[in-house]
């Protein structure tokens, strides 16, 4: 049954090539010969006869490289002047144009110069953009961020994600470590954080202090 749709389909094609297309006479055997190529690969290497099966992208394993996107973890605006360029711009970070991402938070920033969740985002975007490591023009939009807002969770949050997707993992420990300590016990974003925590400590296995003493 299937072989039959196949034929149908290819018998249409053929005829919508030849009159519909209005191809000349001289072309219109290689244009019949291209639809047979096809389906003579297809018998080949096709089999009708499978059962369909949706393919489905395994997700992103959880760690450190998976970053916080559910605004109700309270470390950005869902609405106010910032949430059209945080749109803007992870639209363009989601199919792999990070310096359009940059470009666009760069613009945002030009207008609301003293917004931390831009100057966050645009921390993440220059991450990204490097490649997912902190560089210095990264780490320059978290301090920018963390000095308009002390307080604010965010730019330590990002900074310490950058610094473990880059390896620097003790790094990390520290920076989130602090930011642990200082964050209320009902904070919607410490489990989170004390999960990824929890994980970091584990990858760097157990810590020697600086003053132990040497083995013999």
């Amino acid at each position: 049954m299937i072989w039959l749709w196949v034929m149908l389909a290819a018998a249409l094609t053929i005829g919508g090539i030849l009159w519909l297309g209005k191809l000349p006479a001289a072309v219109r055997p290689l244009a019949g010969a291209a639809v047979m190529l096809g389906l003579t690969g297809y018998a080949l290497q096709g089999n009708p006869s499978l059962p369909g099966k949706p393919v489905v992208t395994a997700s992103e394993p959880e760690g450190f490289g998976e970053a916080i996107t559910d605004p109700r973890q309270g470390m950005s605006e869902r609405f106010g002047p910032a949430a059209q360029w945080l749109g803007l711009s992870d639209g363009f970070a989601r199919t792999g144009k990070t310096e359009l991402a940059a470009k666009t938070l760069e613009k945002g920033l030009e207008k609301y110069p003293d917004n931390v969740d831009l100057w966050v985002a645009l921390g993440n975007a220059l991450a990204a953009h490097s490649g997912g490591t902190m560089s210095p023009a990264a780490a320059l939009a978290f301090d920018e961020a963390a000095r308009r807002d002390p307080s604010h969770p965010a730019p330590p949050f990002f900074a310490g994600l950058a610094l473990a997707q880059g390896g620097d993992l003790k790094g990390a420990e520290a920076v989130w470590s602090e930011l642990l300590a200082r964050s209320p016990a009902d904070a919607p974003w410490r489990p989170d954080l004390e999960m990824r925590l929890a994980q970091l400590r584990q990858a760097l296995g157990p810590q020697v202090p600086a003053d132990a003493p040497a083995g013999p």
